[in-house]
C-alpha cells in the first residue's frame, strides 16, 4: 500500500498531530538521544514523519544513515554512521532477524539516535524484542486515522480556506480517517472539487489511483475485500472464496488492517469499498453477491440492509425482492418514506411492479407526493384483478381528499360496492357523509364486515366511522366524543394509514362548529405532539390550530402556526391551500388590513376553482363568504355556497355543521345589505336555538345586530350577546358587536359601558366604523349614496342621506371647526372614531370635497357655521 510518498498537493505534506507533537519534542532538545519506534498501518504516514525527522536532523548538523536497509540483505551497513548521527529505519517489519538483532545492538553499542518505523503485523520474534528495547527508552509513537479536526485543517490547506462541516463529515466517513486515502481524496478535490467524492461521480483519476493501490494486495486479502464489499460481515459463514486461501480468517484480517484498508474494528473502509467493486470484473461482484445471498438463506438469516446494497448494486434476484417488501411491508405505517425507498428497491432486485403498486401509493400519499400516488393507483385500478385492491381504493379516496375532491373518495368507495369494502366502511361513510350521501353512508356501515384484528388504527377508523354519523344527527352529543377517542387511538397506533380525513381533523371541524375551539386546541395540540398520521397530515393540523387559535383571538399564534404550515416538507395539498388562503382572509379581515385583505381575496377566489365544497370545508368557505360580501364580490362564490347548502339539505340540515354556516350567510347578507338574504337564515337561528346552545347564542347576536344598525340600542341585550359570542369562542365578533354598539348609545355611561365591554374582550381594540374599513355588519337599509344633483338638496334623492343620532352630533362639531381630537373628546370617543364617522357621513351625503361636505351638512341640519372640519 502507499506507504512513502505522501507529498501533498504543492509538496504540502500530511503531518497527524501525533507527528507534529514528536517533531516538537525531537526539536526542544536536539542534543538528547533519542531511541524510539514509530507503529502505523500502511498509509499512516511513518514514512512521511522519518523524512520531517531526518531535515529537522540535518539542519540541526547531525549525519544521519537513511536508506540504509537493503531488505533482501542479513547485515546493515552502519559503519558510516558517526557518533553524533541518527539511523532512520523505516518497514522495519520487513527485515530480517539479523538485521533486526544489529538494530538492536545499536542501542547498547553505539551511542547513536535510533528511530525504527514498522507496522503492526507482521511482528516478528526479532522486532518485537527490539521494540521492547525501545519502549523502555521512549514510548512508541503510534499513528493511527485523523482525528475530524485534522481532516478539517488539512481541507482548509487545499482549498485554502474554511472547508464545510458537510464537506469534512464526508471525508471522515468515506475515509474513516485513514491518512492515506485523505491525501488521495484531497488531491482529486482540488483538481475537481467536492463532487470527486460523490456517488456516482466519484472521480475516475480518483478511482483509478485507489485500483492502482489495490492491484497491489495479493489474492488471500483481495478475496476478503470483495467479500466484505458484498456485504459479508464475517459473523456469520466463511465466505466460500476465502475457504481457498491457504490462511485463517483472523490472518487475513489482521493483513489487511495492518495494511490501512480495514478500520479498527475490522469494517471495510467506505472509500475502499467503492474502489474495490468498481476494480473488479463484474461477474466476480455478482458471483460474490449471490454467494452472500446464499449464506443469509442456509443459515435461515434475515437479509436486512445487505439486501438494499444489493439491490443498489444491480443484483436482480427473486429473494432480495421478497426480503425488501417484507422490510418495506413492516415500516410502511410508521415510516412511509423508507417504505417508498424499499420497495423501489425491491423494484429494482426484480419484484412485479403490480403486486407492490398499492403499497407504493400509500407510501407516496403519506409523504405528500400525490402526483406520484396517482399515477401508481392509475395502473393498479385499471387493471383486472388487481391485487391488493381495498389498499388501492383507499389509498386513491384519501389522496382525492387531499386534493380537495372529496367526492372523488366517496366515488371510488361506490365502485368498489358495499360487499367488497370491509373493514375500509367507516372511511367510506366519513367520504360519502362528507359530500352529503347520508343513504350511501348508511349502505356501507350496514354492509361492513369483521373489522379484523382489533388493532388501534383499526379502532380509531370505527370510531371514525361512528362520531362523524353522530355529527349529521338531530342531537350530535355523542359526536364529538366518539371522534376525540378516534384521534386519541389514532395518535397512539403511530400509524400514518390512508385516510380522507384526519381524525383530529375531524374532532377538531367538530368541535369548532360546537363552539368549542378550546377543545378543538388540545385536541389538535395532542395530534401534533404525537405525530398523528405521520408528516403529510402535518400541515393540515396546523392550519386548524391556526383557524382556532384565530377563533380565540390569538393572531399571534395563528400566524406562527400558518408560517409552521407552509414550512413543511411537501407543501400544502390543495384542500389545505384553500384553508390557508381563508386564514389569510380571516386574519387580515379581523385586523382591518383592507390592503392584505384584498391581497388574500384575490388568492382565494383563484383556489376555489381547483376544490370542491364538502362538508369539511364549510368553515373556511363560510369565513369567505363573509369577506366577499364586504368587497363586494359575493357573486363569485354564489356557485359553491349553493353547492353547500345543497349538501346540507341532503345531510337534512344538521344542526352542527348548518348553524355556523348560517352565522356566516347572516353576517355576508347585512354587509352586502340584503336583508331578505337574512331572513331566512335568522329564522333558522332561532329555530334551532331552543334545543341547540351555539343556535341560541348566534341567534341572540344576530338580533342585537339588528337592532344595533337600526339605532336601537339595548345596552344589556348587547353586553349580554357580546359576551355569549365570547364564550362560544366568537371572542372577535363579540368585541366588535360592542365596539359597533358604543358610539350609537345615546347616553355617555352606556357609551363607556359597551366601550369598556369591547375592550374587556378584546384588549387594545379600537373601534372602527368606517364602512370600509369596518369587518362587522352595515346598516341592511343603507344604499350607496347617490351624489346629488346641482343645486338638489342632499338626502333628497337618496335614503342614504339620513344620518343618525350619534352622526348628527358629529355633524354639528364638524361645522363648528372642531378637529378629530376635539370631536372625540367632546363626545367621548376616540380620534379615530371621529374620522370614520366623518368619512361616512361624507359617503352618505356624497360629498366629493370638504367644502362641499360643509354646504351639504348646513342645508341637512339648518345650521350655518365656518371653518375646516
Amino acid at each position: 500500500m502507499v506507504e512513502t510518498s505522501f507529498a501533498g498537493i504543492g509538496s504540502r505534506p500530511l503531518r497527524p498531530t501525533v507527528a507534529a507533537s514528536f517533531l516538537a519534542e525531537v526539536a526542544a532538545a536536539p542534543e538528547s538521544r533519542l531511541l524510539a519506534g514509530i507503529v502505523g498501518a500502511g498509509g499512516t504516514g511513518k514514512t512521511v514523519l522519518l523524512d520531517d525527522l531526518e531535515a529537522q536532523y540535518r539542519a540541526s548538523g547531525l549525519h544521519v544513515l537513511r536508506n540504509c536497509v537493503d531488505l533482501s540483505a542479513t547485515d546493515l551497513d552502519l559503519c558510516t554512521v558517526n557518533a553524533r548521527g541518527a539511523v532512520l529505519i523505516d518497514d522495519a517489519h520487513e527485515l530480517s532477524d539479523t538485521a533486526l538483532a544489529q538494530l538492536a545492538s545499536v542501542v547498547e553499542e553505539r551511542d547513536v539516535n535510533l528511530v525504527v518505523a514498522y507496522r503492526p503485523w507482521p511482528q516478528p520474534a526479532a522486532l518485537s524484542r527490539l521494540s521492547d528495547v525501545l519502549e523502555q527508552h521512549h514510548a512508541p509513537v503510534i499513528l493511527g486515522p485523523l482525528s475530524r479536526g485534522e481532516i478539517h485543517a488539512r481541507a482548509a490547506e487545499v482549498l485554502e480556506g474554511a472547508p464545510t462541516a458537510s464537506l469534512v463529515d464526508k471525508l471522515a466517513e468515506a475515509t474513516a480517517g485513514m491518512p492515506w486515502l485523505v491525501h488521495l481524496v484531497m488531491e482529486s478535490i482540488g483538481q475537481h472539487g467536492s463532487s470527486a467524492l460523490s456517488e456516482p461521480h466519484c472521480s475516475r483519476g480518483l478511482m483509478d489511483q485507489l485500483g492502482y493501490e489495490l492491484d497491489k494486495v495479493d489474492g488471500g486479502v483481495s478475496d476478503l475485500l470483495l467479500a466484505l464489499s458484498v456485504g459479508f460481515d464475517l459473523a456469520g459463514q466463511i465466505p466460500p472464496a476465502l475457504d481457498h486461501a491457504g490462511e485463517s480468517l483472523d490472518h487475513l484480517v489482521t493483513r489487511a488492517r495492518a495494511a490501512g484498508l480495514l478500520r479498527a474494528d475490522g469494517r471495510l473502509v467506505p472509500l475502499v469499498r467503492r474502489a474495490v467493486l468498481a476494480a473488479t470484473p463484474p461477474y466476480r461482484v455478482r458471483e460474490a453477491q449471490r454467494a452472500l445471498v446464499d449464506a443469509f438463506t442456509a443459515e435461515g438469516r434475515s437479509l436486512g440492509d445487505v439486501a438494499r446494497g444489493l439491490a443498489r448494486g444491480g443484483l436482480r434476484d427473486p429473494r432480495i425482492a421478497r426480503a425488501l417488501e417484507r422490510e418495506g411491508d413492516s415500516v410502511l405505517a410508521e415510516q412511509p418514506a423508507l417504505a417508498s425507498a424499499l420497495y423501489d428497491e425491491a423494484g429494482a432486485a426484480g419484484s412485479d411492479e403490480l403486486t407492490t403498486a398499492a403499497r407504493r401509493a400509500q407510501a407516496a400519499s403519506a409523504v405528500g407526493d400525490l402526483d406520484g400516488a396517482g399515477r401508481i393507483l392509475d395502473n393498479l385500478l385499471s387493471s383486472e384483478d388487481a391485487p391488493d385492491l381495498l389498499r388501492g381504493v383507499d389509498v386513491a379516496a384519501a389522496t382525492w381528499a387531499q386534493r380537495g375532491m372529496l367526492a372523488r373518495s366517496a366515488e371510488v368507495y361506490r365502485w368498489l360496492g358495499a360487499d367488497r369494502t370491509g373493514p375500509s366502511a367507516a372511511l367510506a361513510a366519513v367520504a360519502m357523509i362528507g359530500t352529503g350521501d347520508r343513504e350511501g353512508a348508511e349502505t356501507m356501515l350496514k354492509a361492513r364486515g369483521p373489522s379484523g384484528s382489533p388493532t388501534l388504527a383499526a379502532v380509531a377508523v370505527g370510531l371514525m366511522g361512528e362520531g362523524i354519523s353522530a355529527s349529521i344527527a338531530a342531537q350530535p352529543a355523542y359526536a364529538l366524543p366518539a371522534l376525540i377517542r378516534a384521534s386519541d387511538m389514532m395518535t397512539a397506533s403511530g400509524s400514518s394509514i390512508p385516510l380522507p380525513e384526519v381524525p383530529a381533523a375531524l374532532a377538531a371541524l367538530v368541535a369548532l362548529h360546537c363552539g368549542e375551539p378550546a377543545v378543538a386546541d388540545s385536541v389538535l395540540d395532542d395530534a401534533l405532539a404525537g405525530e398523528q398520521a405521520g408528516a403529510a397530515a402535518r400541515p393540515r393540523l396546523l392550519l386548524l390550530r391556526a383557524w382556532t387559535a384565530m377563533q380565540l383571538d390569538r393572531p399571534d399564534r395563528a400566524r406562527a402556526a400558518i408560517t409552521e404550515a407552509g414550512a413543511c416538507e411537501g407543501g400544502l395539498a390543495p384542500r389545505d391551500e384553500l384553508l390557508f388562503d381563508a386564514l389569510e382572509v380571516g386574519l387580515a379581515r379581523r385586523t382591518d388590513d383592507t390592503a392584505a385583505l384584498v391581497h388574500a381575496w384575490q388568492r382565494a377566489r383563484e383556489r376555489i376553482l381547483h376544490v370542491s365544497v364538502d362538508l369539511y370545508s364549510l368553515l373556511p368557505f363560510g369565513e369567505l363568504a363573509v369577506a366577499a360580501a364586504r368587497l363586494r364580490d359575493s357573486a363569485r362564490l354564489e356557485p359553491q355556497l349553493a353547492e353547500a347548502w345543497a349538501l346540507l339539505e341532503r345531510l337534512g340540515d344538521p344542526p352542527l355543521w348548518s348553524i355556523p354556516l348560517r352565522w356566516h350567510a347572516v353576517q355576508a347578507a347585512i354587509l352586502a345589505e340584503r336583508p331578505a338574504d337574512l331572513a331566512p337564515h335568522a329564522s333558522a337561528l332561532v329555530r334551532a336555538s331552543g334545543h341547540n346552545h351555539l343556535a341560541s347564542v348566534l341567534a341572540a347576536a344576530g338580533r342585537s345586530w339588528v337592532a344595533v344598525l337600526a339605532g336601537r340600542i339595548d345596552v344589556d341585550a348587547v353586553e349580554a350577546a357580546a359576551r355569549g359570542l365570547a364564550a362560544v369562542g366568537m371572542t372577535w365578533d363579540g368585541s366588535r358587536l360592542a365596539g359597533h354598539a358604543a358610539p350609537r348609545a345615546d347616553e355617555r355611561k352606556d357609551m363607556a359601558r359597551l366601550l369598556a365591554c369591547a375592550r374587556d374582550l378584546h384588549p387594545g381594540s379600537v373601534v372602527s366604523v368606517s364602512a370600509e374599513t369596518e369587518p362587522v355588519p352595515t346598516l341592511p337599509a343603507v344604499r350607496p349614496a347617490v351624489r346629488p344633483s346641482a343645486g338638489q338638496p342632499a338626502g333628497a334623492g337618496s335614503e342614504g342621506a339620513v344620518l343618525s343620532a350619534r352622526e348628527r352630533e358629529v355633524a354639528r362639531l364638524v361645522l363648528d371647526g372642531k378637529t378629530y381630537r376635539e370631536i372625540g373628546a367632546a363626545i367621548f370617543i376616540s380620534p379615530r372614531t371621529a374620522e370614520h364617522h366623518i368619512a361616512r357621513i361624507r359617503r352618505r351625503l356624497g360629498a366629493a370635497t370638504r367644502s362641499e361636505l360643509l354646504a351639504q351638512l348646513r342645508l341637512l341640519l339648518g345650521e350655518e357655521a365656518s371653518g375646516p372640519p
